[in-house]
């Protein structure tokens, strides 16, 4: 079953150059909606509708926190 969640992905400097979510989107077949964004040289978040199928945002997620990214869920546009 198809779910959808919204996220604050929150880079480090180390990550801001690496594709991250070309490799969210290629690797795990996630659906991604771009709804805001700030990436500078030394800093970076997005804010995110993610949809697949729930297993796979759970390895999605995993993978994201893995690398280092910081993952916040969003409920009615509020960081949760």
């Amino acid at each position: 079953m198809q779910s959808r969640r919204r996220v604050r992905l929150t880079f480090p400097p180390a990550l801001i150059q690496e594709p991250i979510l070309y490799r969210l989107v290629k690797d795990f077949d996630i659906v991604i909606n771009i709804r805001r964004a700030d990436v500078q040289a030394d800093h970076g978040w997005v804010v995110l509708e993610l949809d697949a199928e729930e297993a796979t945002l759970e390895r999605g997620v995993a993978w994201l926190q893995a690398r280092g990214v910081q993952v916040d869920p969003i409920e009615r546009d509020v960081i949760a």
